[in-house]
């Protein structure tokens, strides 16, 4: 049934006919599209159909060649509960043991694009539920995956059922991460673009993929977008923490920002696995923390079991020694070869050697995890019972020798593959062993023979390339030379490495026999291993079993080894003691431990600090905690509470992308950018030292625009910088915390960092220049640094002194002009309506000025610089003077209402502060009138 969903490419304009189905087959020879490397090849149940997409209905592929599709209808609401929709997705995995899994889905209905990338387990679980989660209408495979099939095609192509999807195969030229690359650029909303570049940066199978399900849509089913139309979003594996590549670098996850052979990153840290298998669930494990309470729950019971009972970790870890990488073993069996070559033959004895070998150990395991009470323990040993092993153990003694061993070395390894069928089975193979058997014997007594011969001691070396040759010190030949007989000599240091004639034959013989032998074997292996991939399910469950054991006995090591406490699930997080566990565990000197306390009523926390204080490594730790809490470990801390956290984001690094052509800054924004257009209330961040790589003035703007936001995400957010004003500015916020890290800085030429975390915004002055003189920098160069500081700080406050003064002359200025206008008017030649218009927009234009001139009062009185320097005061000075000037010569009505509609808008601005001007205003016409009174006094008087 599978196999028949595979359906053809083919589509024509109307129903399904003969005669439609003549004129696709008259246009093969002509179109580019029919030829071997169709990108639309479906593989059918009886045959391949290569033919060109055309635009309308889906048809059968050309008769006698594929079944007719027995897809689901698409119509209505399907079996699995989804809106039926027209989804395209396309699928591809890595080629190496463990399976990295990218997707794209493109919703032809609703304009919608997902991208995922997937760190899979054997099995494809997590692949299968995305599918099964979207409900694809049609599953792009690449071709060559088919031909033979991979695992993963297989895998599909056994659920199509459940999927209810068709299968079709795509050639593999369209699947081009530079193509995908610039579908995103193109497609997707353009606000949106840089924002998703970031985020699938690193993501190469998921962006192919992207690539190859746009190609499809386009040749096959005859559709386009336009430009900036496509809603695309990058959408993690349910169930995990989301973690971006530029996160994982910054903090050091799986590898070390220097050094990239260090183990000091955190899966350095935790990695002390004895299987392959383990070591890949463990790093697939940190790159994708669990968001599910249960689960984590259940792991940290069986790691509490394994790392109390001293006697079940001890047997856990001697059973898990001798397992080889049993993944790619398993892998290996269920891939055939197109071409089978004599070293395909060799490697799937191999297998099988490796197979019963695997097949033996797990016994071992079973009996080491006996009197496991935690629920995962007890699965990981029900899928090692005997009942699950036995039929697949039976199968294997039937065929392979019960003394049959995995061996290392070359030789016996050899030996192995030849033995390893059990006698009886096929006659000529008996002959052939036998063969082989007097071959070896003659070559092994002509090196004894050489020996006693020329009275050399010999030593017998057998490797793949040289097969059997000789080897002897230099020293046992400094009183002759070596004999003739002795060819293709090798001098290494002391050592002298030959051969002769006659042992090339005989290693020719025996390698013509070893040969023989694994022909006559080929029939009997390759039976065994059909018999075994019915089993092949129940195989790959015992090594996820396996894997998983391996990593949580790897957790036991560790936490047995450090003080680690098992942390909870809580709606605070709260960390009593916690520490930095890479610091920890490379620096030689005692960790600083510190507390961490937030809600969302402390969700943003600002940290200060000076230079080298351990604001990064704070910040760090917590983040790093998250993580090793969510992949199931205990963490270095004396109690530790967290919330479950579905995205990770780190803003901490501060280094030029050359290869990208962007600056520090550049790289700031846009994986800023990143975190502001995904961040939500679920989500962590760490941000260090944002905004320093512009200047301090649009640096500061810029780092509290952001703090604003991220402050109304309401995600817990941890924002180390060393801009004060932002946490003296964002202090007041509701969210938010300022909390520092403390310096004893008491003696002048010393500094000590005390490294313990402390409430308030760090207090400390100019420690630039005193960490400067402890480093040291030349006394000189600091004492001259002190000077200009000083300097400045003294500009600042003759600048904050000059500003008051200032605005106070301004104000005398201001009224000064005013008075002698009304002087002016009272005396003029204006009367009536008109005099009381100029007199409105001239109060209209006092109000104005008054207000600016105390809005400046209020920012000198509090300390705020402003903007205008002794250029911009003067100007202003000047605009005064022409304002008077022009109410003074020519106070013309038209010239006042143009005045009035530049003011207009200044006026609204300042509405507040009105009713403070116009008393002012009021004022200096009762100062007026009684200047006048006192005026007509003093003249009667003297008259």
């Amino acid at each position: 049934m599978a196999a028949s969903r595979r359906t053809s490419t083919s589509y024509t304009t109307g129903t399904r006919s003969t005669a439609s189905t003549r004129l696709a087959n008259r246009r093969t020879a002509s179109d580019p599209y029919r030829s071997t490397s169709n990108p639309f090849i479906t593989t059918g149940y009886n045959g391949t159909t290569t033919s060109r997409p055309r635009a309308g209905g889906r048809s059968t592929a050309r008769p006698g060649t594929a079944r007719p599709s027995t897809a689901r209808p698409r119509t209505g609401v399907s079996t699995l509960g989804a809106e039926d929709q027209e989804i395209i997705c396309a699928i591809s995995e890595s080629r190496g043991i463990s399976p990295t899994v990218g997707l794209a889905f493109v919703n032809l209905d609703t304009g919608e694009a997902v991208l995922s990338q997937i760190n899979d387990r054997q099995t494809y679980v997590l692949t299968i539920h995305k599918l099964v989660v979207f409900n694809p209408s049609n599953i792009l495979v690449v071709s060559t995956a088919a031909t033979p099939k991979s695992k993963l095609f297989s895998i599909i192509e056994d659920n199509l059922e459940d999927i209810g999807s068709n299968l079709t195969l795509l050639d593999r030229r369209y699947w081009a991460e530079t193509t995908g690359l610039e579908c995103i650029q193109q497609l997707a909303f353009a606000e949106d673009a840089e924002a998703l570049k970031t985020a699938v940066s690193g993501n190469y199978y998921a962006v192919c993929c992207f690539a190859a399900v746009l190609k499809y849509v386009e040749r096959g089913m005859a559709r386009t977008f336009p430009f900036h139309s496509l809603r695309i979003k990058y959408e993690p594996s349910e169930g995990s923490m989301m973690i971006d590549l530029s996160t994982i670098r910054s903090l050091e996850l799986v590898q070390n920002a220097n050094d990239p052979k260090s183990k000091a990153c955190l899966f350095g840290l935790l990695n002390q696995t004895l299987t392959p298998m383990g070591g890949r669930l463990l790093r697939s494990n940190i790159l994708q923390p669990l968001t599910n309470e249960d689960t984590l729950n259940t792991r940290w019971d069986a790691l509490e079991e394994l790392s109390t009972k001293e006697e079940m970790f001890f047997g856990v870890r001697q059973a898990l020694k001798p397992f080889l990488d049993v993944d790619k073993t398993l892998t290996q069996l269920i891939v055939v070869p197109v071409s089978p070559q004599i070293k395909d033959v060799e490697q799937a004895v191999n297998n099988v050697i490796m197979l019963k070998q695997f097949v033996s150990l797990i016994q071992p395991v079973f009996e080491a995890l006996t009197g496991a009470r935690s629920t995962m323990l007890q699965e990981i040993r029900s899928l090692c019972a005997s009942e699950t092993i036995e039929p697949i153990r039976e199968l294997i003694n039937n065929t392979i020798n019960e003394d049959t061993t995995y061996a290392t070395q070359p030789l016996d390894l050899r030996n192995q593959r030849t033995y390893a069928v059990k006698s009886g089975v096929n006659g000529l193979l008996d002959v052939a062993r036998l063969t082989y058997k007097e071959a070896m014997t003659d070559a092994l007594q002509h090196m004894t023979d050489l020996s006693e011969e020329h009275n050399l001691p010999l030593q017998r070396k057998f490797e793949n390339g040289r097969q059997f040759y000789m080897r002897l010190k230099a020293d046992e030949l400094e009183q002759r030379d070596l004999p003739a007989v002795f060819i293709n000599v090798y001098r290494k240091k002391d050592i002298i490495e030959c051969q002769t004639l006659d042992l090339m034959k005989r290693n020719q013989k025996i390698a013509d026999a070893h040969i023989e032998v694994l022909m006559m074997s080929d029939q009997s292996v390759q039976g065994l291993i059909a018999d075994v991939r019915e089993h092949m399910s129940a195989l790959f469950r015992i090594c996820e079993g396996i894997a998983m054991l391996d990593m949580l006995s790897s957790f036991a090591q560790v936490v047995t080894s450090q003080d680690y406490v098992r942390p909870t699930i809580s709606d605070t997080l709260a960390i009593r003691a916690g520490r930095h566990p890479i610091r920890e565990k490379i620096h030689s000197t005692r960790y600083i431990p510190n507390d961490v306390y937030a809600t969302q009523q402390t969700r943003f926390q600002i940290i200060t600090g000076c230079n080298m204080s351990g604001k990064s490594t704070y910040i760090r730790s917590i983040a790093l905690m998250t993580v090793m809490t969510q992949i199931g470990s205990f963490v270095p801390a004396q109690f530790a509470a967290f919330p479950l956290v579905r995205q990770l984001f780190a803003r901490v690094s501060m280094d030029d992308n050359i290869e990208a052509n962007v600056s520090t800054f550049a790289a700031e924004m846009r994986e800023t950018a990143f975190i502001l257009r995904n961040i939500d209330k679920q989500s962590m961040a760490i941000v260090d030292e944002l905004g320093r790589g512009t200047s301090t003035r649009d640096g500061l703007a810029i780092a509290l625009a952001i703090a604003e936001a991220l402050v109304e995400s309401r995600a817990l957010v941890w924002f180390a910088t060393h801009f004060r004003d932002l946490a003296n500015i964002m202090a007041e916020r509701a969210g938010v915390v300022n909390l520092h890290l403390a310096v004893d800085s008491s003696e002048r030429d010393r500094m000590e960092m005390l490294y313990r975390i402390a409430s308030g915004t760090v207090q400390e002055e100019h420690y630039g220049l005193k960490l400067a003189r402890v480093v040291p920098l030349p006394g000189d160069v600091v004492e001259h640094a002190e000077v200009v500081a000083r300097t400045l700080e003294l500009q600042v406050r003759r600048r904050k002194k000059r500003s008051v003064a200032v605005v106070q002359a301004r104000r005398r200025k201001l009224l000064l002009n005013l008075r002698e206008h009304l002087v002016q008017a009272k005396g003029g030649r204006m009367e009536g309506a008109e005099l009381t218009l100029w007199l409105r927009e001239l109060q209209r234009e006092f109000v104005v000025r008054m207000t600016a001139l105390d809005e400046q009062a209020g920012k000198a009185e509090a300390g705020v610089e402003e903007e205008d320097d002794e250029a911009n005061d003067e100007a202003a000075d000047g605009e005064v003077e022409a304002t008077a000037t022009r109410h003074s010569v020519s106070p013309d009505v038209r010239q006042g209402s143009e005045t009035a509609m530049d003011v207009e808008r200044l006026r609204k601005r300042h509405a507040r502060q009105e009713s403070s001007a116009e008393n002012k205003f009021g004022e200096a016409l009762d100062v007026t009138d009684e200047s006048d009174s006192r005026s007509r006094r003093s003249s009667s008087a003297n008259g």
